[in-house]
Parts: C-alpha cells; structure tokens; sequence
C-alpha cells in the first residue's frame, strides 16, 4: 500500500479519536429536585477584579433562587474591588496578609469558608457568571460531594480565540470526574473532611489536587459542562495576560490528567497536525484538502460546546493548535520557576 494513502488512513483513524471525548463537552443534565432549603454561601477570591466582579454579582443577583449569602474576599487589591463588591450588595472580607507558603487564591478560599454562615459551599472565580437560572439548575443537580461546573467561554476578541485547545484540554482531562478551577460545589464536612483549601495552600492549580483528596477521603467527585448554565471570560486584558495565564500552571495540569484521556487527546491533536503536514509534503489537494476540511469541521463543531469561538478559527485551526504547543512547551521549561500572576512573584507548578 503506497505510504502516503496509510498516512491519511492514519490520519483519518486518529481524527475518529475526537468524536470519542464528544459527550465529555455535552452539558450536564440537571435532577429534578428542590434546591437544597440549606442555602448555599457563594465565595468569591478576588484580587484586582473590579472589571469583572460586575458581571458575576449581577448575574447572581438575577437569580430566580439567589443565594443565601454572597461573600468576596478581597485578596490584597490594589483596585476597587472592594468598593464594586459593595456597591452591588456582596459582604466583603479583606484576606489578611498572605503567609508564608500559602498562594493568594486558596488562603482567601480559606477565609471565605470560615466566614460563610451555610453548610453548602460555592467557591466561584470572579471572572465567571451565570446564565439565567443557572444556580437554581446547577443546585439541583447536585447530589452531594465535591461537584464542579466547567464555564462556557465567552470569547469576544479575536486572540482569545487561541484558548481554543486549551480549553478543549482542560474540559475533555477534567469531566466527569475531576473538578475545575473556577467552580466548586461541596458541603462543609466534605470540605473539612480533606482539611479545606488548607490542605492545597501551596497549589496553583489547587482543583487538582483537592479533586485527589476528595477522593482519598471516600468523598464523590463529579464535573460538568457548563454550556447554558455557566460562562467565564478568560484573559480579557490581552494576549500576553493569556500566556501567562495558561503557562503558570497548564503543563502541570496535563500531568494530572488520567492517562487513557491523556493519550487520547494527544491522538487526536497528532491527527489535526497530520493533515495539514500531509497536504504541504504531498501536495494531493484532493485527499488531503478534504481530510483537512473534515478536521476544520470537527474542531467547529466541537468548539461550540466549549465557548463562542470564531468559525474561522476552526478553519485555521492549526493556528491555535500550534499556539497551544507553543505556551505548552513554555509551560513545561518554566515549571517550578517564578512566574508573575496579578502583581506576585509565584513558582509555577
């Protein structure tokens, strides 16, 4: 068989991979029952992020079941943070200052949980927000445990478009059983079961790690989709706050990943590359102009489960693709370096 026609049959094959993750990227069905008459206290982290608390608060205050208590932990700000938490109703808490061996966001995940008046907890990122009804939809569907929703991205300029892969990998290595970092949904004796986000102090990439103590503990862990229910905005300050964004911690991340996904992810992306690389080296613009188009497809159809990406980043894919190797690549040389992340000097996990 001519060498060429293996190599698109191979191709081909390790295309198929994608559709095997598909169901990963789906929304999560929500249960049929009231939500917890409990409440839920909501925790906020928040250094510098009068531009995006906004949009969350207000989308928990449209809330058909809002919560009992929204709490924002101001973590050092330099902004007026504290003062938009105010203004649009949230109680605010000033994190004291940042211990030894403690990174920011877990030392005020720790002091929110201690202020919170509920037994069921809601640690959410600042740059996220619900869709109409998405709290009351996410509450019900919870059964107990460590329950976490991966947001929609809201994509809106041209750059974020490169996150496409990135989120791609974080949502296809985390659902259903791993937690992402911008949501977590536990009761307070799970979360002090596993000793709290004290127990991950040092962790920049704390969801993996409370995701493996959970489980050590014999405590439920489960993750969604969030498509309809749950969005964020990452990196909306510019392509260099995206890089550093996605390089602080993702090479670790993808160490954490279960390996059979692993594996399968990197095939499927090898298949992406493979095209394109095959198109160039054989100059058949039958064959592989039409494995091509079926790649730039599939990545389209898939990106729509994971935020509002641009079509003609799916035709371009290999753009993003090879920004993703890129940051990666970097990700891995700068593991356990210092790295700048909102104004501190951190080691990259």
């Amino acid at each position: 068989m001519d060498a060429h026609l293996i190599m698109l049959l191979v191709t081909l094959a390790l295309w198929a991979a994608g559709f095997v993750v598909l169901a990963r990227l789906r929304p999560g069905a929500t249960a049929s029952k009231p939500v917890p008459s409990t409440g839920v206290s909501v925790i906020i982290p928040a250094r510098n992020e009068e531009s995006n608390l906004p949009r969350l608060l207000r989308s928990l205050a449209a809330q058909s079941a809002p919560p009992r208590e929204i709490l924002v932990v101001d973590d050092g700000s330099t902004d007026r943070t504290a003062d938009v938490a105010r203004e649009l109703g949230a109680n605010v808490i000033a994190s004291p200052p940042l211990p030894d061996g403690w990174r920011g966001k877990p030392w005020a995940c720790h002091h929110g949980a201690q202020a919170a008046t509920s037994e069921l907890l809601l640690f959410l990122d600042a740059d996220t927000s619900f869709e109409p009804d998405g709290l009351s939809r996410i509450l019900s569907g919870y059964t107990g445990g460590a329950f976490s929703v991966g947001p929609y991205h809201a994509v809106r300029k041209l750059y974020e478009d490169l996150s496409l892969f990135f989120n791609f990998n974080m949502t296809a290595g985390t659902v259903p059983n791993g937690l992402f970092g911008q949501a977590l949904l536990v009761d307070r004796a799970s979360y002090q079961r596993i000793g709290g986000h004290e127990a991950v102090k040092g962790r920049i990439l704390e969801n993996f790690w409370m995701a493996e103590r959970f489980r050590a503990a014999g405590v439920g862990v489960r993750s969604v989709a969030g498509r309809g229910l749950f969005s964020c905005r990452m990196y909306p300050h510019g392509l260099r706050e995206l890089i550093e964004g996605w390089t602080k911690g993702f090479a670790s991340g993808a160490g954490q990943t279960p390996r059979g996904t692993l594996l399968l992810i990197v095939a499927w992306m090898s298949g992406l590359m493979l095209a394109p690389l095959g198109w160039w080296v054989t100059g058949d613009g039958l064959r592989w102009g039409a494995a091509y188009l079926l790649c730039a497809a599939q990545v389209g159809w898939l990106s729509r489960h994971l935020g509002a990406f641009r079509w003609g980043s799916a035709l371009l894919y290999p753009v993003p693709l090879v920004f993703f190797f890129a940051v990666f690549a970097r990700s891995a040389l700068r593991s356990g370096k210092q790295v700048t992340w909102k104004g501190r000097d951190i080691r990259a996990d």
